[in-house]
């Protein structure tokens, strides 16, 4: 969080802060029921954002259930010292786990600024924040949890804004988040870890 409020204002003082539009690239959408302000429609946008999402998960699923990256990766997060004298070389597994963390928030803020058309200094902050909301309410370690914590944030603050008061909707959010950990420290499907002694 601290390095991205160094690049924030590193951005702000370089670029300006101001708003800058960008040009449609993706138009158009299909709907699906209703007329006029009961119109129910999909854009484009949103279905290439979905199928990105899904194809990402079941992707990164199988590289971390089925490879021998994933293997590492795995057994770095259980135990780093005893993945090390197994023969993992730990430095190289923890360098590409934050390679390919950094290409997923790139993708992620393409498609972002794609949907939105605007950018700015500030853009991904509050994204970056609900990320690590959905992370820790899915479950850290779980990319099925994350996923489920990231629909479940969406789900609540939309159904919230079409209820109650819009400026309130992330408080909503980061309330369900402290209500499911006091319950549930590890996420919605996250394991307990479990300390032997």
């Amino acid at each position: 969080i601290g390095m991205s409020i160094v690049l924030q204002n590193f951005i702000q003082i370089s670029q300006g802060a101001r708003v800058k539009p960008l040009e449609p690239i993706i138009t158009g959408g299909y709907r699906i029921t209703g007329e006029g302000s009961n119109l129910v429609q999909i854009s484009n946008m949103q279905i290439i954002i979905i199928v990105t999402t899904i194809v990402l998960m079941i992707g990164f699923t199988l590289l971390i259930n089925k490879t021998s990256l994933g293997r590492s990766q795995r057994a770095c997060e259980q135990d780093q010292k005893m993945a090390s004298l197994l023969g993992v070389n730990v430095d190289r597994t923890i360098s590409l786990t934050f390679v390919m963390g950094a290409a997923l928030a790139a993708v992620a803020g393409t498609l972002f600024v794609l949907y939105y058309g605007v950018i700015d200094f500030f853009i991904g902050f509050l994204a970056g924040v609900k990320a690590f909301t959905a992370a820790v309410l899915g479950g850290i370690g779980s990319l099925p949890g994350a996923m489920l914590g990231g629909l479940l944030i969406g789900l609540i603050e939309t159904f919230w804004s079409g209820y109650f008061s819009v400026e309130y909707k992330d408080v909503a959010a980061f309330s369900i988040l402290a209500i499911v950990l006091i319950f549930m420290p590890s996420g919605l499907l996250g394991r307990p870890e479990i300390e032997k002694v």
